[in-house]
C-alpha cells in the first residue's frame, strides 16, 4: 500500500519541476511513511511514497522497465491479490522477473497485455503508467473503488494523486469551491466523479483513463451487471464459503505483520473465524483489535440503531477462535480532542462530519499500527449481503430517496442543513439536488427481463448501495487507515464475490426470514451461536453524554469568534440554539450538525480555501 502523485505536461519541461513533483509526492508521506522516490523526464513526474508489505527489499518505486522503444513507467497503490498466479504465466510468456513483488507483475503484465491489463487483476489497486513508446499515461482504478485515485485536467496535461492533497500542492491549481462543490458536500450522495476542490476528480471505480497529446480519454472496464442466477440454494450457500476462504486465504499473504478488525458483528466475525483457521493451518493464531468506549458496556442504553453493546460478542469471537486480542478503549476527551479532529479532516480532505465515527476509527488504526502493518475488515458486507434494517423495510422500499438518510438519524435532510447559513441554504437546494442524484443512480441500474417487481426493487436497493453508499464507507477506511499507514483489506470487496452474490435472489438473500442469511449460513461453521444469531448494529458510537458537552464548548467558543470564517457557511444563530441544549437529550442529528460546524472551521483553518458562493 502507498500513495502516488504526478504529473504530466506535454508543452513544458518538467525536469525543471522537480520541487513541485516532490512537493506532491511528500503529501503522501503518511500513506508510505518506509521510502520515497520519483521518476522525472521533460512531459512527466511520478512520485511515490511506500509502505512496505510484500518483498521489502525489492518493491522500490517508481519502477520501470526500457524497451527499444522507451521506457514504460510504473507508480502502483494498493495489492494484486493474483500476482503469483500472473507471475508464473508471464514467466511461461517468456518474462524474466528481478524481484518478487506485486508492483513488478503489475507492470510486466502491462508490458504483455497493454490496457487490458485490467482484466487480469483482482485486488485493490490505483496506478499510474507512463509509456514513452507512445508518450501516453494511463491511469487505472479498481473496480469496487477500495483505493482512490484523483485527477485534474489542465491546459496540456493532467495531475493526479492518491488523495486530493496531492494535487492541491502543485502551484497549478487554484484551491477553490464553489456552490457545486459544497452541494455534494452537505447532500452526501457520494456523486460519482465529484472532488470538492473546483476543477477535480475522483476517478471513478472500474475505469481507465489515457491521456496523450490528443487529450484525456475514459474507458469503463468493469461495472454491475444482471445475470441469471442458476445455482441451488444449498450450491449457493456452498459457493459463498468456498469463495470467501479462498478470497481471506489470498488477503493473508504478506511479508509484514497482520491481524483482524473485530466488532463482535456477523461481518467482522466471519472474516475472524475464517482468518484463525487459515493461519492455524500455518501454525499461526490469528491477532485481533476492537474499539470500545470507557463506560459503554456497564451504562449501554438501547437507541434507534443499536440494541447491544459490541463488547460481550467480541469476547465470544476472541474465545471461540483463540485469538489474541486487543481491546483499545477510548475516552470522550480523546474523541473530541480538536488535534484528533485536525488529523481526520487532514487525512479525509474534506469537512463531512462524520465526527467520533471518524476519530474513534483514526485512534484505533493509531493503536493498531504499533503491532501491525496490515488489518483484515469487516466492510461491505451489508452492502453486498444486504444487511442494513432498512432492506427490510417496506417504506423504505419504496421512498423516493436513498434509504439511509431515511434511517441515519445524522444522514436526515435536517442534519445536513438545518446547520447551513439560511442564503447559502436556499442556494444549494440540497433537498432538490438528492432527489435529481437518487433518480441519476437508479436510472443506472440493468435489470432482466422477466424480474418480479419485488426482485427488480431490491436489485435496486442493492445497486444503490454498492455504487453509491458502499464508496463512502470505502474512502473513510482508507484515508484514515493510511493516515497512520496501515494497510485495510476488504475481503467482502472481492469483485467475484460481489457480482454473484449481487445476482443471487432475494429471495435467496434472506431465505431464512432475516438478513444477510447466506453470509450467515456460510460463515456459521466458523461462528460462536451467539454471532451467529445476533442482530446487525452499526459500527459503535459514544453514548457518554460529556462528549456532546464538550463539542457544545468548541461550538460556543466559536460563537465568540466575531469574525470566525465559518460562520460564511454555518449559520450562527442554529448554532447559538444548540449550545443551550442539554447534552444528555441532544439527538443524534444535531451532535451531527456540531460535529459538521467543527469539521468545516478545521477544513478552512487548514486550506483556507477561495470560497466562490455566488
Amino acid at each position: 500500500m502507498c500513495g502516488i502523485a504526478g504529473w504530466v505536461s506535454f508543452d513544458a519541461d518538467l525536469t525543471r519541476r522537480g520541487d513541485a513533483l516532490d512537493a506532491m509526492t511528500e503529501t503522501m508521506a503518511c500513506r508510505g511513511p518506509d521510502g520515497r522516490g520519483t521518476y522525472l523526464r521533460t512531459h512527466v513526474g511520478l512520485g511515490h511514497r511506500r509502505l512496505a508489505v510484500i518483498d521489502l527489499p525489492g518493491g522500490v518505486q517508481p519502477m520501470s522497465v526500457s524497451t527499444p522503444a522507451g521506457d514504460i513507467a510504473l507508480v502502483y497503490s494498493g495489492e494484486a491479490y493474483n500476482f503469483q498466479e500472473l507471475r508464473d504465466r508471464l514467466t511461461s510468456l517468456g518474462h524474466a522477473f528481478r524481484t518478487d513483488s506485486d508492483t513488478e507483475v503489475v507492470l510486466r503484465s502491462y508490458l504483455e497485455w497493454g490496457e487490458s491489463v485490467v482484466d487480469h487483476l483482482d485486488g485493490m489497486y490505483a496506478f499510474a503508467i507512463w509509456d514513452e513508446r507512445d508518450e501516453k499515461l494511463l491511469l487505472v482504478r479498481d473496480r469496487m473503488g477500495i483505493k482512490p485515485l484523483y485527477y485534474y485536467p489542465t491546459r496540456d496535461g493532467v495531475l493526479f494523486g492518491s488523495e486530493p492533497k496531492a494535487i492541491l500542492a502543485n502551484p497549478l491549481v487554484r484551491k477553490a469551491v464553489d456552490t457545486d462543490g459544497l452541494r455534494e458536500l452537505f447532500a452526501q450522495t457520494k456523486t460519482p466523479g465529484w472532488a470538492l476542490w473546483k476543477g477535480m476528480r475522483e476517478m471513478l471505480p472500474g475505469t481507465l483513463i489515457a491521456v496523450d497529446r490528443n487529450g484525456l480519454r475514459e474507458r469503463t472496464y468493469w461495472r454491475l451487471n444482471a445475470v441469471e442466477h442458476t445455482d441451488s440454494l444449498d450450491d449457493t450457500v456452498s459457493r459463498v464459503r468456498e469463495m470467501l476462504t479462498g478470497i481471506v486465504d489470498r488477503q493473508l499473504i504478506s511479508d509484514v505483520p497482520q491481524c483482524v478488525l473485530l466488532s463482535g458483528g456477523l461481518d467482522s466475525s466471519a472474516i475472524t473465524g475464517l482468518a484463525a483457521q487459515r493461519l492455524a493451518l500455518r501454525g499461526e493464531q490469528v491477532r485481533t483489535f476492537s474499539v470500545d468506549f470507557v463506560g459503554q458496556e456497564e451504562n449501554f442504553v438501547p437507541d434507534e440503531m443499536r440494541d447491544t453493546p459490541d463488547s460481550p460478542f467480541v469476547r465470544d469471537v476472541a474465545a471461540h477462535v483463540r485469538s489474541a486480542h486487543h481491546d483499545v478503549v477510548l475516552d470522550p476527551g480523546a474523541l473530541s480532542d480538536p488535534a484528533v479532529r485536525r488529523a481526520t479532516v487532514t487525512a479525509r480532505d474534506i469537512p463531512n462530519g462524520f465526527g467520533d465515527l471518524d476519530s474513534s476509527l483514526y485512534l484505533l488504526f493509531k493503536a493498531i499500527r504499533e503491532q501491525s502493518t496490515v488489518a483484515l475488515s469487516g466492510e461491505s458486507a451489508d452492502e453486498v449481503f444486504g444487511g442494513y434494517p432498512w432492506f427490510h423495510i417496506e417504506a423504505a422500499l419504496h421512498a423516493e430517496t436513498f434509504p439511509w438518510m431515511m434511517f441515519i438519524p445524522p444522514m436526515s435532510l435536517a442534519a445536513r442543513t438545518d446547520h447551513i447559513e439560511p442564503g447559502l441554504r436556499k442556494t444549494l437546494d440540497v433537498g432538490t439536488y438528492t432527489a435529481d442524484q437518487y433518480k441519476t443512480a437508479l436510472a443506472e441500474v440493468e435489470y432482466l427481463d422477466g424480474e418480479s417487481e419485488q426482485e427488480r426493487r431490491m436489485r435496486a436497493m442493492c445497486h444503490l448501495h454498492l455504487t453509491r453508499f458502499v464508496r463512502t464507507l470505502l474512502d473513510r477506511k482508507d484515508r484514515l487507515s493510511m493516515a497512520v499507514g496501515l494497510e485495510v483489506r476488504v475481503p467482502f470487496c472481492n469483485h467475484r464475490l460481489v457480482e454473484y452474490v449481487y445476482n443471487t435472489p432475494w429471495s435467496m438473500k434472506t431465505f431464512d426470514g432475516r438478513e444477510k442469511s447466506l453470509l450467515r449460513q456460510a460463515a456459521a461453521p466458523a461462528l460462536p451461536r451467539s454471532v451467529v444469531e445476533r442482530v446487525k448494529s452499526p459500527y459503535p458510537s459514544p453514548q457518554n453524554p460529556g462528549y456532546a458537552a464538550m463539542l457544545q464548548q468548541q461550538v460556543k467558543e466559536l460563537v465568540a469568534e466575531p469574525d470566525a470564517q465559518v460562520f460564511a457557511l454555518v449559520d450562527r444563530a442554529w448554532a447559538q440554539q444548540v449550545m443551550v441544549q442539554d447534552p444528555a437529550g441532544m439527538s443524534t442529528a444535531v451532535r451531527a450538525g456540531l460535529e459538521r460546524v467543527l469539521d468545516l472551521h478545521t477544513w478552512l483553518e487548514l486550506h483556507a480555501p477561495e470560497l466562490q458562493l455566488d
